[in-house]
């Protein structure tokens, strides 16, 4: 396992590559001028070259570029165009109320999504499962901008229990945990519910049964612990998203996270911040795969990595 362990870690640097070439050309394919934006609306035409300099976007793309891959190398992904503070100390700020989101929607999400899952499995094609793929299929295809607004309007506005926007209590994270958690709630719900079906079908299942062993040991022994490998491949999935795609609830709520601050960035085009950002982004979701191809062994310990 130290092996495979080694070799996916290797294979990070030529995926991170990639990424950041890409993102590379992506933010200087935005339109506008950054410098311009920087300088004000007001500016003369030598002081937005000045301020051009200064932010090294006089250089060549080729010469930027290189200049972004050392500073990335050390972990320095320069200055923010905006603020002027380093970016790391920017996503640093910005990654705590991100992080505890997530964590705080996947949590709840995985629990019901499997609950509803695995009893729609256990009452397959009867009223149960019906009642719990609709209440998935509603979670996926309500938008989550449209969801946020919907429940503020009900318990901030008209109701007052809960806070619309900031993150200073634990209240704070209700609305927006449960925004963020409804899609990942269905996706789990039909993929366990799928899961289950097939192992409740299998032969050792159904010799389980026959041997006379109490049905709750059978679902939870012999079914759920096989159906958990698609199952939590699905949930490193989403916890993925969640971390990196989380932009629509953030700006909704006002949340002061990552998301937030990638939606700022790109509206002042502010380069070493998009390109952090994202960076960060793509390194979160390769090493969170990584740990999900490594609870594979403690799921099953018949899986070995060669």
């Amino acid at each position: 396992m130290l092996q495979y362990f080694i070799k996916r870690l290797l294979g990070l640097v030529p995926t991170l590559a990639i990424v950041g070439g890409l993102v590379f050309l992506f933010v200087h394919l935005l339109p506008g001028d950054p410098a311009r934006l920087a300088a004000g609306p007001d500016a003369t035409p030598e002081t937005v070259a000045l301020v051009r300099q200064d932010l090294g976007l006089d250089k060549s793309l080729p010469e930027q570029f290189l200049r972004f891959v050392g500073g990335a190398v050390h972990g320095d992904f320069g200055r923010s165009l905006r603020t002027k503070r380093p970016v790391s100390t920017e996503i640093a700020e910005r990654f705590a109320p991100t992080f505890w989101l997530t964590v705080v929607a996947m949590a709840w999400s995985v629990v019901v999504g499997m609950a509803i899952g695995v009893l729609s499995a256990i009452w397959r094609n009867r009223w149960p499962d019906r009642l719990g793929m609709a209440i998935a299929v509603s979670g996926i295809s309500f938008p989550a901008f449209a969801l946020g607004m919907l429940l503020m309007q009900i318990f901030a506005v008209q109701l007052h229990w809960l806070p619309t926007v900031g993150a200073d209590s634990w209240r704070h994270y209700i609305l927006p945990s449960l925004t963020l958690g409804a899609a990942v709630a269905a996706i789990m719900a039909r993929f366990t519910r799928s899961s289950f079906v097939d192992i409740l079908q299998e032969d050792y299942v159904r010799t389980a049964r026959a041997k006379g062993l109490p049905e709750s040991r059978v679902i939870m022994k012999h079914g759920l612990r096989n159906a958990l490998i698609p199952v939590v491949t699905m949930m490193g999935l989403q916890f993925g998203f969640l971390l990196g795609g989380s932009i629509v609830v953030e700006v909704v709520f006002n949340w002061p996270g990552m998301g937030r601050l990638l939606v700022d960035a790109v509206d002042q085009r502010d380069y070493p911040v998009i390109q952090g950002l994202v960076l960060l982004f793509s390194l979160e979701f390769v090493l969170i795969n990584l740990v999900v191809d490594l609870l594979y062994g403690v799921i099953n310990p018949a899986i070995r990595f060669r």
